[in-house]
């Protein structure tokens, strides 16, 4: 994964959420190099939108360092990247960590979150670890063209719901439970075409500083994950097959990251072995962008 050139093949997906299983390649979701070492041995973590890119080298990981793992999905539309999913946690579990779960779900309305938290602690007791990492996104080449439906379905998905996931986990974490926030590195930098998505990463930022302070005589600890451009489903079924094909070109690196190389970075943030003392913070797999923190 050095830096160089890179290009991918023209191709677009017409529907949001994109699928991993039609992308040519494949996200990297694991590698052989990443050496797991218990870090999270009976933890209990739930990573919303788990079923592929960043969301599903996340839960490999944390199954690797010995979690037990729920994810949610989108039924209808994710479903055999979910199904893919589960099945890369079912061989990564060991020791005392109970089989991984996977929720269909609509996070955008309260009631949902609601239904998935009664429904993983029913099955797990509790939640150590939460992540929010649900987003969507779309082009625009000026606020003209962002009306309301569009506008209130990218802030339902991509902050309303870590507002709701964190109000219904909260009663079912403890002191040591970690939170942590997929924001972006268009937060920091902007984004002209896709400003609706970059307001909400903005917001994103504010709720996880926030939060933390809120959350920090309770000791919890709440933190962020900013990615640069990073190949997900998100991507191809965002850009165009022009801007798929140079995606992520423009930071320093001169090629976008895979999802394992950002994955590391929930698993040290989840681990109070590793970060214990860190909270309100943000960590930056972006390539090389530098941004004003």
């Amino acid at each position: 994964m050095a830096s160089g050139d890179q290009k991918f093949p023209p191709q677009k997906q017409e529907t949001q959420p994109g699928k991993e299983h039609a992308m040519d390649p494949p996200p990297q979701a694991a590698t052989k190099e990443y050496k797991p070492s218990n870090k999270l041995q009976g933890k209990v973590a739930l990573v919303t939108g788990g079923d592929s890119g960043i969301g599903r080298a996340v839960c490999h990981c944390f199954a690797l360092e010995g979690a037990t793992v729920a994810f949610t999905y989108v039924k209808g539309h994710e479903d055999k990247d979910a199904e893919d999913t589960l099945g890369m946690l079912m061989k990564a579990k060991h020791g005392d960590a109970k089989d991984p779960m996977a929720i269909p779900a609509d996070l955008g309305y309260d009631e949902n979150c609601k239904r998935v938290v009664e429904e993983m602690v029913n099955v797990y007791g509790r939640i150590d670890i939460l992540v929010n990492n649900a987003a969507e996104q779309y082009e625009a080449t000026s606020v003209e063209e962002i009306n309301e439906p569009r506008l209130e379905r990218v802030f339902r998905t991509n902050i309303f719901s870590y507002f709701f996931m964190v109000r219904h986990s909260l009663k079912h974490m403890k002191q040591g439970s970690s939170i942590i926030n997929t924001t972006s590195v268009n937060a920091y930098k902007g984004n002209a075409k896709l400003l609706d998505y970059t307001a909400t990463k903005g917001a994103i930022v504010a709720f996880t500083r926030g939060l933390a302070l809120q959350l920090v005589n309770k000791g919890i600890r709440v933190n962020g994950v900013a990615p640069g451009p990073i190949w997900t489903p998100l991507i191809p079924a965002s850009f165009s097959e022009e801007e798929t094909a140079n995606f992520g070109k423009q930071v320093p690196m001169g090629r976008a990251g895979q999802p394992i190389e950002v994955a590391p970075s929930y698993v040290f943030l989840a681990s109070n072995v590793d970060s214990s003392y860190i909270t309100g913070q943000v960590l930056h797999p972006n390539g090389g962008t530098i941004v004003n923190a």
